[in-house]
C-alpha cells in the first residue's frame, strides 16, 4: 500500500514539473517571437532611454528632435561622460542638451535605470513617459518600471528593434520570470 501511494505521489510531481516546463517553453517562445516593436510618435511628457545598446539614444533624440517630449533623461551614463561629448558623439547642437537632456549616472542595471527614472519623473513632473530601449530587454524594463512609478504616470513602450541572439532571449526571459517571481514575494 505504500509504494502504490509512494508511486501516485511521484507521479504527481512528474506531472506538476512537466507541465511547469511545458508552461515556461511555450512562455519562451512567446517571449522571442513576440517582441515589443516601436511605438508611434505619440507626444509624451518626458521619455527616458534605459543605456546599454545602440541606437536608443538615437532613438531618443528623434524623440525630442519632433517634439514628442519635452525632456529626457539618458539613465545608466558612464560618470567619466560629459553632455559635451555626447552632443559631439551623436552630432547634436549643445543647445539640446542644456534645454532638454538630463543624464542619469547611478543606475547600473535595469532595477537601478527603474529607480532613477522614478526620482527624475517625481522632480520633473512626468505623467505620461516614453520608455526606449530594446526590444528584447523592453519587457523587464517596463516590469522594473512598474515597480518604481507612482500608478498615476502612463507608461509608452517604444523598443529599439534587434536580431537578438538565442543566448540574449533565453538570459532575458530567465531574468525576467527571476525578477518577476522576486517582485510577487516582495523581494
Amino acid at each position: 500500500l505504500d509504494r502504490a501511494v509512494d508511486a501516485q505521489e511521484d507521479a504527481m510531481i512528474r506531472r506538476l514539473l512537466s507541465l511547469i516546463l511545458l508552461i515556461w517553453i511555450l512562455g519562451f517562445i512567446w517571449f522571442a517571437i513576440f517582441l515589443p516593436q516601436p511605438a508611434k510618435l505619440e507626444v509624451t511628457d518626458g521619455v527616458v532611454v534605459l543605456t546599454g545598446g545602440p541606437k536608443r539614444i538615437d532613438r531618443g533624440l528623434e524623440i525630442l528632435e519632433k517634439k514628442k517630449a519635452r525632456r529626457m533623461l539618458i539613465s545608466g551614463v558612464d560618470l567619466d561622460v560629459k553632455p559635451a561629448e555626447l552632443a559631439a558623439e551623436y552630432k547634436r547642437p549643445m543647445r539640446l542638451f542644456n534645454c532638454c537632456i538630463d543624464l542619469g549616472f547611478r543606475a547600473v542595471d535595469t532595477r537601478s535605470n527603474a529607480l532613477e527614472t522614478a526620482r527624475w519623473v517625481a522632480r520633473n513632473k512626468v505623467r505620461t513617459l516614453r520608455v526606449v530601449t530594446h526590444d528584447w530587454h523592453m519587457r523587464r524594463g517596463l516590469l522594473e518600471l512598474e515597480i518604481a512609478l507612482p500608478d498615476n504616470v502612463e507608461i509608452l513602450a517604444d523598443a529599439v528593434p534587434t536580431k537578438p541572439s538565442f543566448y540574449v532571449l533565453f538570459r532575458e526571459y530567465n531574468k525576467y520570470w527571476l525578477r518577476a517571481a522576486a517582485a510577487l514575494i516582495g523581494a
